[in-house]
């Protein structure tokens, strides 16, 4: 059966452990697509020393997927509304990969950061684990 864990400020999840995720990307122009994602995302950040900013992410789940061979990771951002998202954000500038595709989980697409990775953007079609 699950279990819900409001964890308040300063708070933990499950058994007092766990506080949150961190996704970290690497990158080959870091600085560029760290400015990227602080300016298209518009979360708070915080100064990690030197000027090293980390930006706040939005509620978040895991899922793993079956694969031939372990290692791969990806990272998804969901939105309530793929096409409005796209529009907006390719006003801002960002260059998607390809059009909005209709996934059986999904409506989903992808853009590239400025120093090349790919972040995809979806919406989805199954209950979201992070509104429980």
């Amino acid at each position: 059966m699950p279990r819900r864990y409001p964890a308040a400020r300063g708070r933990t999840y499950g058994r007092g452990v766990i506080k949150g995720a961190h996704v970290i990307l690497y990158s080959s122009d870091a600085d560029a697509d760290r400015r990227f994602l602080v300016d298209l995302l518009g979360r708070p950040t915080v100064d990690a020393g030197g000027g090293w900013l980390i930006a706040q992410l939005p509620p978040s789940e895991v899922a793993v997927h079956p694969a031939e061979t372990s290692g791969a990771v990806e990272l998804y951002l969901v939105c309530d509304d793929v096409d409005a998202t796209v529009a907006e954000w390719t006003a801002q500038g960002v260059s998607f990969d390809a059009p909005v595709s209709d996934e059986r989980w999904g409506r989903v697409t992808a853009f590239r950061l400025p120093g090349g990775g790919r972040v995809g953007l979806y919406e989805a079609r199954h209950p979201l684990a992070f509104e429980l």
